[in-house]
């Protein structure tokens, strides 16, 4: 018998917006349990423990942006590609914090590959091949991407940007200008 209508996806969800509202690092099972009024034990049916509520909300967010970056890169290639992918990530990073925060921890190898983070991978390939980029320069540049695109949307949320007088826009689509241009000069080994 299923209880307050719980199912494992029902408590991912759950505990998705509440990392939305309060933080992933405040996501507890007790938490959860609350929004539903329900006893703690009774999650423990549908989810193993707290790692496995975390696993699950960093999979739902990492099948959330896939598809959103999915539909912004369809029928578009080169800059445009690399700009609608950048500009979807940074989106889902600011409407949904605390699944963009889950989205960093750290997966076992087994459950990474089941994730869609290989489909995030290949959707980045996909755009530097528009930049005739071969291996290892490839993974070289999906690094460089990952960590402009992250270490971009990580000062902005900690607000890190607010004492400058530039505009954050305008920087972020600059950025992207410089990324572009160093994806179609990458140096030679």
């Amino acid at each position: 018998m299923t209880r307050a209508g719980l199912t494992a996806e029902r408590l991912t969800r759950a505990a998705a917006e509440l990392a939305d509202e309060i933080g992933f690092e405040n996501v507890t099972v007790s938490a959860v349990a609350r929004r539903f009024g329900v006893k703690d034990a009774s999650l423990y049916s549908h989810i193993r423990n707290a790692q496995d509520l975390r696993i699950r909300v960093a999979l739902l967010a990492l099948a959330e942006l896939a598809d959103r970056v999915a539909a912004a890169l369809a029928g578009r290639a080169g800059k445009d590609a690399l700009v609608a992918f950048a500009n979807a990530y940074r989106a889902y990073a600011k409407e949904h914090p605390g699944r963009y925060a889950a989205m960093q921890i750290d997966l076992d190898p087994e459950t990474a590959a089941a994730s869609a983070g290989p489909r995030h991978a290949e959707m980045t390939r996909a755009i530097l091949r528009g930049y005739q980029l071969a291996e290892p320069d490839q993974t070289d540049a999906v690094r460089m991407m990952h960590s402009t695109f992250h270490g971009y949307v990580s000062l902005e949320r900690s607000g890190g940007f607010r004492h400058t007088p530039r505009e954050v826009d305008t920087s972020w689509a600059r950025s992207l200008d410089a990324l572009d241009a160093v994806l179609r000069n990458w140096p030679p080994q």
